[in-house]
């Protein structure tokens, strides 16, 4: 607040600061070095080093399968959310007869929770499955291409309103303008929409790429990570070795290590490239 003592600012943060501290930066630091240990609880934790990241490498080819089927599964679900939510927001920002109901309608899968989700689509697929003598269990790839359509179907309306957000931000005189001087539609989009939009697509693949490498309970209900864990996503796989196998919870644990420092790269690297191609006012 302005002309407010500098003093008074730490003790207006400081309940925040003190929530953050206890909710998060304690439970992050302890979980890092219980990743280091063999343990059942934090109260009997026993120093191992670094078997447990050997461990997680080589015990089984589960974790490895894991991320890769997770980097592919990110790959084609963040290019296809943002193509198609931008397609989206391009059509309905065209001022035609009922787009905002359409707005709606598209926005509102993503209020739905994600256990439900996985559980509606495993009905849906399954009844299109079962006219071939299967379902979505019966082979990974089944159940990758059921999780990129629950992803989509999630998750395009949302973007979809941050790309019209950031479309209609767009100063109509520069599309004027470019109409006088005789631009068409695809030459507007390119050298118009598009660089000026770069704020909302660094937004939304940041949001893509997170949701998609930390998806959870969608996998969890749609598939389980079947068939033989070959449809597991990593953080499936990480809640299965923690609790589904005695004596595993610091190998467990040393996987969501990983897991964490590998999606915070890939999102500060995606962050960087996105940030380089804005066009700055």
């Amino acid at each position: 607040m302005p002309g407010m003592p500098k003093r008074f600012y730490a003790f207006f943060t400081l309940p925040t600061m003190l929530a953050f501290t206890l909710a998060f930066l304690i439970p992050f630091l302890l979980g890092i070095y219980l990743s280091f240990t063999e343990f059942t609880t934090v109260t009997d934790s026993r120093w191992v080093g670094i078997s447990n990241y050997v461990r997680a490498f080589t015990d089984d080819r589960n974790f490895l399968n894991a991320a890769v089927f997770t980097v592919k599964f990110a790959l084609v679900s963040v290019v296809l959310i943002n193509v198609l939510a931008f397609s989206l927001a391009l059509l309905l920002t065209r001022k035609l007869r009922g787009t905002n109901l359409f707005r709606t309608v598209f926005f509102m899968p993503n209020l739905i929770g994600g256990i439900v989700l996985g559980y509606v689509w495993q009905l849906i697929i399954n009844g299109v499955l079962i006219n071939f003598g299967v379902d979505i269990t019966f082979s990974a790839s089944y159940g990758f291409w059921g999780l990129v359509v629950l992803m989509n179907w999630q998750m395009v309306g949302y973007m979809m309103v941050i790309y019209i957000a950031g479309l209609q931000a767009i100063p109509t005189e520069l599309i004027e303008a470019a109409k006088i001087d005789g631009a068409n539609a695809r030459q507007m989009l390119a050298g118009i929409k598009i660089p000026l939009v770069m704020p909302a697509f660094t937004i939304c693949t940041f949001l893509t790429v997170s949701n998609s490498f930390k998806l959870f309970d969608q996998n969890l209900s749609l598939t389980g990570g079947a068939p033989a864990r070959g449809s597991a996503m990593l953080a499936l796989d990480i809640f299965s070795t923690f609790y589904g196998r005695t004596g595993y919870e610091g190998v467990g644990q040393a996987k969501a290590v990983v897991f964490f420092l590998f999606v915070a790269l890939v999102v500060l690297l995606q962050l960087r490239y996105s940030r380089s191609r804005e066009v700055v006012n």
